[in-house]
């Protein structure tokens, strides 16, 4: 297994990510009419001002020369590693990347256009990399996926909606790098496991641009990911689990689904709840996630004392919800590898989310805080309070 080649990979695009972060963060007087996020008021806006949204950049670039550098310097550390598939990801990855990029800068490309961008990407990496599903241990899918048009349309929108997954959990210092961090760990500790040197590079990447890019991200939020960022990411980490099972068809796509439970979950009740208690498009944007509660019922009411404190108290929301997600995804990899083990965390993950996300919407001052005057960065991040409590009632009845 070639560790030093990974360690040195590593250091090499973690340091080129940093750079990079640092570069448009402090250009960002250059760039910031395009490159920031204005905006300040949307319903999923809990930031007090403006800045860079185009973190991507700097996780795709800390990639790419990271690679380039690490071949330049020491071709003979890499050379069991599969690097033409990295190639051939990032070559993949172009149009969930470009359309959340252009989204970043111009900030009105629809919804439709950026989900179809997240399944091209995948569509390509099947058609380059054979990365195409062929078990979900689901019984009565599993035949239907040795029909190869079937599995590569599985594989699209499952990786698909692992890009937008990550996209959604954005929004807090943190939050979703943090969570890309851990699942990225735990398919890498999978990797390991299986001596499969290419999930190892492909963890070993998605970690160390992570990493770098995180020392401005948290906790004062100098830089955010933006659409490109979590898409490229969420689109990354899919993909390496999806090559994972192809690679090891012993390996439980359940085992997979536990280490990734937190951002699935968060996607598929949103779309339940939009759709079915609220009424809305399952696209459209709202300030009723998980993460968004634990902002308002917990984080304000607990951590956050005064009003000039409020601005600190987005860096919390990470500490409260990436350990949890960080101990599960960890009882995945180290338990999980019995399919019925593996069920079982999904199933705790899933029923520990939907009572946590009971309990926050049931607090009794829910419609008093709906309804009445709250302090300006409370007011400044919630344009639709009475919608709010109007989702909740929905929800409770249902």
């Amino acid at each position: 297994m070639p560790l030093q080649a990974l360690l040195f990979v590593a250091l090499c695009v973690a340091a080129f990510s940093l750079l990079c972060s640092a570069f448009i963060v402090f250009s960002q007087h250059w760039h910031g009419k395009v490159s920031h996020d204005h905006n300040l008021l949307g319903v999923q806006k809990f930031h007090t001002a403006a800045v860079p949204r185009v973190g991507g950049v700097a996780i795709v670039v800390g990639m790419g020369l990271g690679l380039v550098l690490a071949g330049a310097l020491h071709p003979a550390l890499l050379q069991r590693l599969e690097l033409r598939h990295v190639v051939l990801l990032l070559a993949a990855s172009a149009p969930a990347f470009a359309a959340g990029m252009v989204e970043d800068l111009i900030k009105n490309v629809s919804v439709k256009v950026r989900m179809a961008a997240t399944i091209v990407s995948p569509l390509l990496a099947s058609f380059l990399m054979g990365s195409t599903l062929t078990h979900l241990d689901l019984w009565g899918v599993d035949a239907l996926l040795t029909m190869a048009p079937v599995a590569v349309l599985v594989t699209a929108l499952a990786v698909a909606g692992g890009a937008n997954a990550v996209n959604i959990i954005d929004g807090f210092h943190g939050l979703s790098a943090g969570v890309v961090l851990v699942m990225s760990v735990a398919l890498g500790a999978l990797g390991w496991a299986y001596q499969d040197g290419l999930i190892l590079l492909l963890a070993t990447l998605a970690v160390s641009a992570t990493v770098g890019f995180l020392v401005f991200n948290y906790p004062a939020g100098k830089l955010f990911l933006g659409d490109g960022g979590a898409y490229f990411l969420g689109f990354w980490v899919a993909e390496t689990a999806v090559l994972l099972m192809v690679r090891h068809p012993d390996i439980s796509a359940w085992q997979i689904l536990a280490i990734c439970a937190y951002p699935v979950i968060e996607v598929l009740f949103s779309i339940f709840r939009r759709k079915y208690l609220s009424g809305q498009a399952p696209g459209q944007a709202d300030a009723l996630h998980l993460h968004t509660l634990v902002y308002r019922r917990i984080v304000l009411k607990r951590f956050v004392t005064s009003t000039w404190r409020q601005g600190r108290g987005n860096a919390y929301v990470s500490l409260l919800i990436v350990p949890p997600v960080a101990l599960l995804s960890g009882m995945a990899v180290m338990l999980g590898r019995p399919m019925l083990v593996s069920m079982a965390l999904v199933a705790f993950a899933t029923v520990a989310y939907i009572s946590l996300y009971i309990a926050l919407v049931r607090r009794p001052h829910l419609r008093a805080v709906a309804t009445r005057q709250r302090p300006v960065v409370v007011a400044a991040n919630d344009l639709k309070p009475l919608g709010e409590a109007e989702g909740a009632r929905r929800l409770l009845r249902g």
